[in-house]
């Protein structure tokens, strides 16, 4: 019993010291990496960076453990005797039987599910049938499956340490929401992974690294499987392992408290990635009034409602002085351009010569920011005008059919109103929301074999989308109806792929710079194609961002990260001219209204930007940190119940520096409390 109570613990010794080696070497990784800057920490906090964040290690691999507790669990000589062994086989075979012949749960969840079911029962039951019947397989499979397993924990402790490296890469954090969001879209996730990385000198490396570690480490005790069948042991290893999971259990929520500093390094760099995911799979959705600070409902109700002149669910009637217009209107969400991409902005790298000379012809918002990091949060603000929503976005939420959108607005005054998209339009759930909000989308789908000259996992090329909206939108003109096109790019993204020959970059580069200048290059020539078409002169180009390239940086929000362009462009009756407000994303469609002197109603958070009463404010946020910015204090709301603020603090390096300040203003404070707290609860699906 000893021996085998040695085994146990030793093997879980080895793997736990595997997990520190690797997970410190990560950490060290990381603290050089280029998305981590200026990090300022304190004696204290390079301790608990290195300390807890071992614990945090250890505490993980405790609770993965169990898989191999489990499988030891189940190695006994005893399940083969008689009758044991028949009935066993018997209960395997009808389980196989049932899933493969009948109609079952697997089924009504759909998907592979009823296949993999199939084939996991069918290879439990002939391989169980197997030992049973060739008694001299048994030692080989209890081998091979306890070498299989701790390849597998091997394996997937290197394999996260790469993982992790790679989206520290791109995000400057460790797992959050975007990572368990992603798995829902395997085959475009899969798809970018593969064109973007070296994956078969990766996989070759990590394969060879595991079988290697894995035989060092661990050979003595898979030959020494067998002896694990003894049951006595088990008795005594499995309260203690049960002790060790429980402590692991209760320290890993527990230690997230010590991660709650201004340093959002520090507090990445001390947490574990796994349980970072787990916890971001809980998270994905919040309820405002559960997590955050909130005001009596009808004080907050009273704070909208005197702020927008409304009433209701913030509802009240815009009019306008001017008279109303109904030209055409192509509004053009570009794939992650940062305004600091832009001449305009600072930038010396010459990749936006388009958008920097189409500054010059249209009216420009100089002080816009995107109201989250990811694609649906640009289409939600553009949409519907909302501050964002903590958790999910409303487009990813079910039952978000029939909102007060900017297409149902327009589509009431006679409007066709249309979506397009490069790629397959069920991704992010866009086809869902955009369908069920009166949209008619054109997307991958509707496209000819003839209509792709250039196409990667996340569709066809900026090019290829924008001549099918000319064709479409010709189409569209001749019936004699104003038309609504919203057209979302996609070039603009990892692996950063487009054809060739058409910017200086070469198209297998794979670099941001030339995504960036494809995308601004494809814009430019769209424009030109639909300065031909006779529909061109009675058109409004409304042209922003979907969020910046990137949301990292040393604190939750930076807000320079938040930062895009956006302008209006109509040679026949838009003003060239800037301003210099600060603005958010919600507020460019209903600026757009008000130039064309539109009346109607409005559920609308966002505001005219030129009007003379506009209040300046952004609001911006990560999927759980809800930020609003006026004047020179930016507050801040997070789980749970917690409320920041900073002044922005402008320095030669970066025009939106931040300093937390410990006086909170409790105007600003309501305020920001009221407007997300209201969105949150009126809007709720």
């Amino acid at each position: 019993m000893s021996q085998n109570l040695n085994r146990f613990f030793r093997i879980y010794l080895r793997l736990a010291a595997l997990t520190l080696v690797v997970c410190t070497l990560l950490r060290i990784v990381l603290l050089f990496n280029e998305q981590t800057s200026e990090l300022g920490f304190g004696f204290l906090q390079w301790v608990a960076v290195f300390g807890l964040g071992a614990l945090n290690d250890l505490c993980a691999l405790t609770l993965g453990y169990v898989f191999l507790w489990l499988f030891l669990l189940t190695l006994s000589k005893r399940k083969y005797d008689r009758p044991t062994g028949y009935v066993l086989l018997g209960v395997l075979t009808a389980a196989f039987c049932y899933v493969a012949f009948c109609n079952t749960i697997f089924d009504e969840y759909g998907s592979a599910a009823p296949l993999v079911a199939t084939i996991v029962l069918g290879y439990w039951a002939g391989s169980f049938a197997l030992r049973l019947f060739v008694p001299r397989l048994q030692p080989l499979w209890s081998k091979g499956w306890l070498a299989a397993l701790l390849a597998i924990y091997v394996g997937a402790i290197l394999f996260n340490a790469v993982s992790e490296y790679y989206f520290w890469n791109e995000f400057g954090v460790r797992y959050n929401f975007i990572a368990v969001d992603y798995l829902v879209y395997t085959n475009e996730v899969v798809g970018n992974i593969m064109e973007s990385y070296p994956i078969v000198p990766l996989a070759t490396l990590i394969v060879a690294l595991t079988v290697a570690v894995t035989w060092w480490l661990f050979r003595r005790d898979i030959r020494a499987a067998e002896a694990f069948k003894t049951g006595r042991w088990k008795l005594v290893a499995s309260p203690i392992y049960l002790a060790m999971a429980g402590v692991a259990l209760w320290m890993l929520p527990f230690n997230t408290r010590f991660q709650t500093s201004d340093n959002v390094y520090y507090n990445e760099l001390q947490a574990n990635g796994l349980y970072k995911f787990y916890e971001a799979f809980l998270k994905n959705e919040l309820d405002y009034m559960q997590f955050y600070r909130t005001l009596p409902e009808d004080r907050a109700a009273a704070l909208v409602h005197d702020e927008y002149r409304s009433e209701g669910q913030n509802h009240r009637y815009i009019t306008s002085p001017n008279e109303e217009r109904h030209p055409n209107i192509v509004l053009v969400t570009l794939e992650s351009m940062s305004a600091s991409f832009m001449a305009r902005y600072g930038s010396s790298d010459g990749l936006t010569p388009r958008l920097d000379s189409l500054c010059g012809k249209a009216l420009v918002f100089d002080r816009l920011f995107a109201t989250g990091n990811r694609t649906v949060r640009g289409l939600e603000a553009v949409t519907l005008s909302l501050p964002p929503c903590p958790g999910q976005s409303i487009i990813k939420r079910p039952r978000n059919a029939g909102m007060h959108s900017t297409g149902a607005m327009l589509r009431d005054k006679g409007y066709d109103v249309l979506y397009f998209y490069g790629g397959n339009s069920y991704f992010d759930n866009m086809e869902t929301f955009f369908g069920g909000n009166g949209y008619e989308i054109v997307d991958q789908k509707q496209y000819a074999p003839d209509e792709i000259t250039f196409q990667n996992i996340w569709g066809v090329s900026d090019e290829d989308s924008y001549a099918k909206a000319i064709r479409t939108l010709g189409q569209r003109a001749r019936s004699g109806r104003p038309f609504f096109a919203h057209i979302m790019s996609v070039s603009n993204h990892r692996p950063y792929t487009y054809p060739a020959g058409r910017i200086p970059i070469p198209n297998d580069a794979k670099s941001r710079a030339g995504g960036v200048m494809y995308s601004d290059y494809a814009l430019g020539g769209f424009l030109d194609a639909a300065s031909c078409e006779p529909w061109f002169d009675n058109t409004v180009f409304v042209i922003t961002a979907d969020h910046c390239a990137s949301s990292a940086g040393k604190t939750e929000i930076p807000l320079e990260k938040y930062h895009i362009p956006a302008m209006i462009y109509a040679p026949a009756f838009v003003t060239p001219g800037s301003v210099g407000k600060t603005a958010s994303q919600i507020d460019l469609m209903p600026t757009l209204f008000s130039l064309l002197g539109m009346d109607y109603d409005s559920w609308f958070y966002g505001r005219d930007i030129l009007a003379d009463d506009f209040r300046e404010r952004a609001f911006v946020a990560t999927y759980q940190d809800l930020g609003y910015l006026e004047g020179d204090r930016f507050t801040v709301l997070s789980p749970v119940d917690r409320a920041e603020q900073f002044l922005l603090r402008p320095t030669d390096d970066d025009p939106y520096a931040l300093e937390r300040t410990e006086a909170i203003d409790s105007t600003h404070l309501n305020r920001a409390i009221s407007l997300y707290q209201t969105s949150s609860q009126w809007n709720k699906r």
